[in-house]
């Protein structure tokens, strides 16, 4: 017999409040005492003009990534849903509390119930897509008859200024006015934190919408691209990554070497290119029309993509218009690995999908250039 999966529900948890841009470093600290000479460009391209953060302004934490992503669970435990109904549970995250246990058997440990199947995903933005296909292939092959995928991010720890002094305090020794390198301080005025938890059933809701789930793919693309995006390492000029067990634990603090790093001049090169010629092959490959899609909604980490985006999609014929595109990204900022679930969820209650209507995600990572695309149907 055929299976079929639904996303029934989908949770959010987002800490704390709102922090407006004004704020931003009152939260992240000055890297040497000094404001951000990048922030003013890069908050100006990125159109993000809020952003939640799991700690207060003297670095004290609210919530761990482990809290987070139980508080995104609980919120699906309504109608009847209970905890202890979970038969599997996936974890995509890339800031997990600590190397060893895994995120999901920290999260499951947290959430007390029944001995279940609890599986981890590491890597960027793709990790919370790849959490899903593993549940939604659970479930397609009669392994699990529901399960709870997860996507969550508490990344804003490691963009503190703490975390650069040590370095600043090298780069004093050779230079007057020591400045954060542009691929660290990038990505401090994008990237947020929070969680989302999304449930999946071999059954649709017997009350309301749900999203049958027609296709979920995942491709890498690091045969042809060298890394972008990473941590816990050093890029040398030759593109090769070296891993922090290379470097001396002195020289941990000193290179900050588990800071996040991005290479922005690649990601202007690859990422809409590469997402779009494959987003534009999958259609083809399940023979449905792209310009069919009701509601498009791509992960994109700033608002500067979006123009990207859409002139590679003009160049296949598929360019969909902007009343399609649906995204929360200046309002909550990047959530990494929970963004496309906590749109998904902004878009399930908004009251504007009906029976029938196509939804097209599509979830860039720019670590090594991965895209993680699926297509649901409102039913």
């Amino acid at each position: 017999m055929e299976r079929t999966v639904y996303i029934n529900r989908i949770a959010k948890f987002l800490p704390g409040k709102p922090i407006g841009n004004d704020e931003i470093e009152e939260y992240l600290g000055y890297v040497d005492g000094r404001a951000s000479r990048t922030k003013s460009l890069i908050l100006r391209n990125n159109k993000i003009t809020t952003r939640y953060y799991s700690h207060d302004k003297a670095g004290n934490l609210t919530h761990t990534n482990t809290q987070l992503t139980v508080e995104a669970i609980k919120g699906l435990c309504v109608n009847g849903f209970k905890l202890e109904d979970i038969e599997l549970l996936t974890c995509g995250t890339t800031s997990p509390d600590q190397i060893l246990p895994a995120h999901a058997v920290m999260v499951h440990g947290m959430l007390n119930t029944k001995p279940i199947e609890a599986i981890s995903f590491s890597g960027a933005c793709c990790s919370g897509m790849n959490a899903l296909k593993y549940a939604y292939m659970s479930i397609l092959s009669g392994n699990s008859n529901n399960a709870v995928s997860t996507g969550s991010e508490k990344i804003s720890s490691w963009m503190r200024a703490e975390n650069f002094e040590e370095e600043s305090r090298k780069l004093k020794e050779v230079e007057e006015e020591p400045v954060l390198a542009f691929e660290k301080d990038f990505l401090r005025w994008m990237l947020s934190d929070g969680a989302s938890a999304t449930l999946l059933s071999n059954k649709p809701n017997p009350d309301g919408i749900s999203l049958k789930i027609e296709w979920l793919e995942i491709v890498s693309f690091a045969n042809e691209v060298e890394t972008c995006m990473y941590m816990g390492g050093q890029k040398d000029e030759q593109g090769n990554i070296h891993g922090w067990s290379e470097y001396k634990p002195k020289e941990w603090l000193e290179k900050s070497i588990f800071s996040l790093k991005q290479d922005a001049r690649m990601l202007d090169i690859y990422i809409a290119q590469l997402g779009t010629k494959k987003y534009v092959e999958l259609f083809k490959k399940h023979n449905d029309d792209p310009l069919k899609v009701d509601w498009f909604l791509p992960h994109i980490s700033s608002e500067y993509f979006r123009s990207k985006v859409d002139d590679e999609m003009k160049k296949y014929g598929v360019q969909l218009p902007q009343e399609k595109w649906f995204g929360n990204l200046t309002k909550v900022g990047n959530i990494g690995a929970a963004a496309i679930f906590v749109a998904l969820e902004e878009l399930l209650a908004s009251g504007k999908l009906k029976k029938g209507h196509k939804i097209a995600l599509t979830v860039p990572e720019s670590a090594r250039f991965s895209y993680a695309n699926a297509l649901l149907t409102v039913v």
